[in-house]
C-alpha cells in the first residue's frame, strides 16, 4: 500500500502522542527532541510538505517538544519551552488550554531565581531565562485566566531587579536569533511588561520610585539604542504594538515598509535577509551562514514568515493585504509532514531547534488571519 505525504503525517502524529519510537530516517541522525522512547524526528530541510495545514500535527510538536525539553533539559529555552509560553497560551481559541505543566514548570523556575544571588541571575544565560520567564507567565495571564497574577508581578520585578544600567539585559551574544544580542532581550522585557494585565500601568501610576526609573529606562533604551540589524527593527516594532507611546506613527509606518520589502518572490520571509552574517551576536557564526549554498539568495523559512505576519497584523495591516495574504499561501503550502515548518538554524546543522518557533509563529499568524482549517482535528 502507497502511504501520500498527508497519511505519512498523520501516522506520525499519532506515534508521537502515544510515545512511540519513530524511525529517524538515517541512522547518525538523533531525534531532535526525545524522553525515553518518546521521540521527535530531526529537522531536515527534505521533509515531505503535506498537501493541506494539519493544526494537530502542528499541535502534536509543540505540546510534546515543549514537554520533552521541559523534562529532560530542566531549564528555560528561548527557542523552544520560552517560545512555547510566549505564543501558545495566544492560541487558545484553535488549540485549547496550554498545558498546566508548562505553567508549574515555570513556577518552579521561579522559586528557585527567586533565592538566587542578583549576580547569579545576571550571569551566562539566566538573564534571557529570567525574560523569558515573565514573558511567559505574562501571557498565560493575558490569554488564559485574563488577570494579572502574583507570580507574574513577581517575575517582572526580578526581571527587572537585574537590568543593566544601559537600560538592557546582559548576554552571551552567541546564539542568534534569541540570545545574540541585549537588544533582542529588551523588546522581550518590554513585551512582558507590556502584555501583563494591567501591570505597566498600574506600575507607572503608583509603583515604587525604583520600579518606575527601571521601567523608563527600558523604554528609553529603546528609543535610542540604535537596532542592530532589521530583526532588531521587527522585534522593535512587535514590542511597540503593545506599548502605547514607544515609537511615533511614523517610525511605526517606516518599519513596516522595511519589513514588507523583505519579503521573498515567493511570498515568505527569510530571517538570513534581516542582518549580515557578522551582525549576528559578535559575529561568531558569519563563516557558517556564508558557506551555505544559498547564500546569496535565501530561502523562505517558517520562523520570519510567521514573524512578520504576526507583527503586521499585530500592527493593524488588514488580513487581506496581499503582502499577508501572499505570506498566507506560502505557509499554507510549506508544512511538513511532521507538524513543522522548515527553518535552518543560524548555528549549527545539527539541530535546528528554530524549526519550533518556526511552527508556533506560523500557526498564530494562520490564526491571526483566519486561514486555519475549521476541523483542527486534522
Amino acid at each position: 500500500m502507497r502511504i501520500d505525504g498527508n497519511q505519512r503525517g498523520v501516522i506520525l502524529a499519532l506515534a508521537l502522542l502515544l510515545h512511540v519510537p519513530v524511525e529517524a530516517g538515517a541512522a547518525d541522525q538523533k531525534p531532535q527532541y526525545q524522553i525515553g522512547e518518546f521521540q521527535i524526528p530531526p529537522a531536515t530541510a527534505d521533509e515531505p510538505v503535506l498537501s493541506e495545514v494539519s493544526v494537530n500535527q502542528a499541535r502534536v510538536y509543540l505540546e510534546q517538544g515543549a514537554r520533552a525539553w521541559s523534562t529532560q533539559q530542566k531549564c528555560i529555552s528561548c527557542h523552544t519551552n520560552g517560545t512555547y509560553m510566549v505564543v501558545r497560551p495566544a492560541l487558545m481559541s484553535t488549540l485549547g488550554k496550554p498545558q498546566e505543566s508548562q505553567r508549574d514548570f515555570y513556577l518552579e523556575t521561579l522559586q528557585t531565581m527567586a533565592v538566587e544571588d542578583h549576580s547569579k541571575l545576571k550571569a551566562s544565560t539566566r538573564p534571557g531565562q529570567l525574560i523569558y520567564l515573565a514573558a511567559g507567565l505574562a501571557e498565560w495571564d493575558a490569554n488564559v485566566t485574563k488577570a494579572l497574577s502574583p507570580e507574574t508581578s513577581q517575575a517582572l520585578e526580578l526581571m527587572f531587579a537585574i537590568q543593566t544600567d544601559e537600560g538592557t539585559w546582559g548576554t552571551l551574544d552567541c546564539w542568534p536569533p534569541y540570545e545574540s544580542d541585549a537588544y533582542h532581550e529588551a523588546t522581550v522585557a518590554m513585551m512582558a511588561a507590556a502584555t501583563a494585565p494591567g501591570w505597566l500601568a498600574k506600575t507607572e501610576e503608583s509603583g515604587s520610585p525604583e520600579l518606575k526609573q527601571q521601567v523608563e529606562k527600558l523604554k528609553s533604551y529603546l528609543r535610542t539604542q540604535k537596532p542592530l540589524h532589521d530583526y532588531s527593527r521587527v522585534l522593535l516594532l512587535w514590542s511597540a504594538t503593545r506599548t502605547p507611546g514607544l515609537i511615533e506613527g511614523a517610525q511605526q509606518a517606516e518599519l513596516l515598509a522595511l519589513l514588507g520589502s523583505h519579503q521573498r518572490d515567493d511570498g515568505g520571509w527569510s530571517i538570513r535577509t534581516f542582518a549580515a552574517p557578522e551582525a549576528w551576536g559578535k559575529g561568531n557564526r558569519a563563516d557558517k551562514l556564508k558557506a551555505e549554498p544559498d547564500f546569496a539568495t535565501p530561502a523562505s523559512d517558517g520562523h520570519m514568515t510567521g514573524l512578520a505576519i504576526i507583527v503586521m497584523r499585530s500592527a493593524g495591516v488588514p488580513a487581506d493585504d496581499p503582502r499577508v495574504q501572499q505570506g498566507v499561501a506560502w505557509l499554507k503550502a510549506n508544512q511538513r509532514e511532521s507538524g513543522r515548518w522548515w527553518t535552518r538554524s543560524l548555528n549549527t546543522d545539527t539541530w535546528h531547534y528554530i524549526t519550533y518557533s518556526g511552527t508556533a509563529f506560523p500557526l498564530l499568524a494562520l490564526q491571526m488571519c483566519d486561514a486555519l482549517p475549521r476541523n483542527t482535528n486534522k
